[in-house]
Formats: C-alpha cells, sequence, structure tokens
C-alpha cells in the first residue's frame, strides 16, 4: 500500500497549523509592542523582554502579557503587578528574553553550519548563558545593581545560572526529540525549525517559572518595576501603599 499520500497531507496539515500560529504570533508581537510603548510605565527593559518573549511564545506570552503587566488603568500598574506570581513571571520573562535569544541564535548558527547534535546543545547552552548573563541581566541592570557592571556580574551570578538550567530542563528535550524525528526541523529556513523553537521557548518558560518564583521571594532576582517609581519592585510599592492607607 502507497502511504506517500497520507505522510504528505500530515505534514501539509502541519504547515498550515505553523502558518496559522505565526501569524497569529505577528499580531500578537505588534499589539504587546504598541502597548508596552504607548499605555505601560513599565521598565523599558521589561518592555523589550516582552516583546521578545511574545515573539517566541505567540498568544500565550500576549495572554501572560495582558494578565500580569498592561496596566488596566491609568496609574494603577504598582499596584497591579503586586501579587508574587506576577513578579516571579515578570523575573521569567527578564530570563527568557536573554537566555532564549542566546540559544535561539546559537541554534540558527549551528543548524547552518550542520553540526552534530550534541555540539549544537552545549553551543545553545553556553551562549544562551554568556548572553543572558553579560547582556540582558549585567548590562541592562546594572544601574539597579549598583552601577558596576562588575558587580551586576557578580551578584547575577548564581541566580542567572539557576534560571538558565531551567530553562534548558524544558527547552533541550524538545528541541532533541523533535528535531531527530524530522530532519526538516534542523533546518533554520524551515518554519519546522522555528515552530520546534517556539514550542520549546513555551516548555522553558513553564520549567523555569518555579525557580524564578522562589528566587524572586527571596530577594535573589527582581520582579517586575515602574518607571514612575523609578524601578522599585511591586512588593516593595504595595507596603508603602498599605502603610498610607492605613495612615
Amino acid at each position: 500500500m502507497d502511504h506517500s499520500i497520507p505522510f504528505s497531507a500530515s505534514y501539509t496539515s502541519i504547515d498550515l497549523v505553523l502558518v496559522i500560529w505565526f501569524i497569529l504570533t505577528a499580531v500578537s508581537v505588534a499589539y504587546v509592542t504598541w502597548d508596552a510603548f504607548t499605555n505601560n510605565p513599565e521598565l523599558k527593559i521589561m518592555r523589550w523582554g516582552w516583546i521578545l518573549v511574545t515573539a517566541y511564545t505567540g498568544i500565550i506570552g500576549a495572554a501572560l502579557y495582558v494578565l500580569s503587566c498592561k496596566e488596566p488603568k491609568p496609574g494603577t500598574h504598582e499596584i497591579f503587578i503586586v501579587p508574587q506570581w506576577k513578579q516571579a513571571l515578570g523575573s521569567t520573562i527578564h530570563c527568557m528574553a536573554g537566555d532564549a535569544t542566546g540559544i535561539i541564535v546559537a541554534a540558527v548558527v549551528t543548524a547552518t553550519l550542520n553540526l552534530p547534535m550534541y555540539l549544537d546543545t552545549i553551543s545553545e547552552y553556553v551562549f544562551g548563558f554568556a548572553f543572558g548573563l553579560m547582556i540582558f541581566q549585567a548590562l541592562f541592570m546594572k544601574n539597579m545593581l549598583g552601577g558596576s557592571y562588575k558587580e551586576a556580574v557578580k551578584r547575577s551570578l548564581i541566580p542567572e545560572w539557576l534560571s538558565m538550567n531551567m530553562v534548558m530542563v524544558g527547552m533541550i528535550p524538545v528541541m532533541v526529540i523533535l528535531m531527530s524525528r524530522n530532519i526538516s526541523a534542523m533546518e533554520a529556513t524551515s518554519l519546522h525549525f522555528w515552530g520546534v523553537m517556539s514550542l520549546a521557548n513555551i516548555i522553558g518558560l513553564m520549567t523555569a517559572y518555579p525557580i524564578n518564583y522562589w528566587l524572586v521571594a527571596n530577594k535573589l532576582k527582581h520582579g517586575m518595576g515602574t518607571e514612575r517609581v523609578l524601578g522599585k519592585g511591586g512588593q516593595k510599592i504595595a507596603a508603602e501603599h498599605s502603610k498610607m492607607e492605613m495612615e
């Protein structure tokens, strides 16, 4: 029996799903970009973080943005971001924006060079960690961490390493399993490659959230903040707000 037609039809269906997914992703990125830079007083680095993560996770990223970061009414962002789960999500988004960007860049390079899977994985880990730590954590956050880049790297090293490991716990299995089963998914020019990357980022976001919750709760990482209060974390804002209400 000739199975070529069902096989072809199966892949056509997958391609259609991916096309729809990436159209929705484009719309999601456009919306988050517009809202983040016109209506949201969130820190600028977090605005870019949300845009990048939405590009990687599509409508899921946009939904999380609306639920946890979009200011519901003017002047309410400081209080809206107070809950611990939102602070932890903000930390996770910041982590994913840096780490996942490094991982994706490394994946594109290794795929283009046709490197073996084990070198691909090692490269993604090293580049993802380096980009997340040196750029998204230390460079962009040095003013919040004392103004010294060296000190920012030092203070961010362990939290970023813990967070990065949990990102990879989610992303690596997805990429290895799906790419080893579909040769086209190993080519950076393939729609399947980007579909795998998107799914890997969604899973990585999920596995990284618990450790970021713990890190924020123990004041080892920042959560979300607001430019109106010079980047102070939402938890401190909540305490100050409660104090004013009691007075």
